[in-house]
């Protein structure tokens, strides 16, 4: 893909708008990805990097199971404690910005070295830089995907084919439920800071995927592209040869709710050139058979990521 990069410099962004037959939104996240001076590190668990959210809602007592290699995932839906005394039911996040949540909490637990995480102001900023504007309609949607994150439970697999090895817990142990009406800015009378569980937290420090902030806030309303990117993020820095991926593997474990493979085919390619703008050191060809993935250097800088893990 840095062939879209180069082909910028060479010519211009809007000559290759003209002259490049990859969208648009590709176009101009690559661009507005090379006029960086810097980049800002986030951090994701390795299990987001093999599996995922669902990208679009479910009941609210609906399950969710995701399979990638050699991993799988279990959401499930779960219940948190109302003003009234009762319970209220949510069903298990799903979408872009239930994504980006699950970003902030980790990068704040990662770069701060404690399972306590600030809200408030600092995650409306956060979100902010993600380009997503706090308020209104999109307040509400916040509120929504954080309560779902608070009362999910998640159940994270691994088989060898011989034995199979699984670590269950819920994300937050306390204080994400946002009432609704509540500005996210001015956390009143819910916590300010929220707490991950210990089991969560352990396997967030000991297996974090390097992130670059910027280049999410290019794709921040593609939850498709979000995945590619985490997902490459993790696998092309390990690889030691060219691994060539099948279309139906891919939609294995990206194709949810795509019945047909050419329905499947043509949302991941337009979600995978956004992923790839946007990591320009990602050496990923697209062909017939699927695609292939080659050895590649991390999205961010090598010295930001020792920083964090001191």
């Amino acid at each position: 893909m840095g062939q879209l990069h180069d082909l910028i410099e060479r010519i211009g962004v809007d000559r290759a708008r003209q002259e490049s037959n990859l969208p648009v939104p590709a176009i101009e996240a690559a661009a507005r990805m090379m006029e960086l001076e810097r980049e800002t590190l986030g951090v994701t668990y390795s299990g987001f990097a093999l599996t995922s959210f669902p990208h679009k809602r479910l009941g609210d007592t609906e399950v969710w199971e995701k399979n990638g290699h050699h991993v799988k995932l279990l959401l499930e839906p779960g219940k948190l404690p109302n003003i009234q005394g009762g319970y209220t039911q949510f069903g298990v996040p799903y979408g872009a910005q239930a994504r980006l949540i699950m970003i902030y909490l980790q990068s704040e637990a990662v770069r701060t070295g404690s399972p306590e995480i600030e809200l408030g102001r600092s995650m409306a900023d956060w979100l902010g830089r993600m380009g997503v504007s706090i308020g209104g309609k999109t307040y509400e949607r916040i509120r929504d995907q954080a309560n779902r994150i608070s009362a999910c439970l998640l159940t994270f697999s691994w088989s060898d084919g011989r034995s199979i090895a699984f670590r269950r817990d819920s994300i937050i142990r306390s204080g994400l439920f946002l009432p609704s009406g509540q500005d996210i800015r001015q956390p009143g009378l819910w916590n300010e800071r929220v707490e991950l569980s210990d089991t969560f937290f352990r396997e967030l420090r000991d297996h974090a995927v390097p992130l670059s902030e910027e280049a999410l806030s290019q794709i921040t309303n593609n939850s498709l592209s979000i995945d590619l990117y985490v997902w490459l993020a993790y696998r092309l820095h390990a690889l030691d040869k060219a691994t060539p991926i099948t279309w139906k593997a891919l939609q294995e474990q990206f194709g949810g709710g795509y019945a047909r493979l050419r329905d499947f085919r043509k949302r991941f390619t337009d979600a995978m050139h956004l992923a790839l703008a946007v990591y320009r050191n990602a050496a990923v060809d697209i062909h017939e058979e699927g695609v292939t993935l080659h050895p590649s250097p991390p999205p961010i800088t090598r010295k930001l990521v020792a920083v964090a893990r001191r």
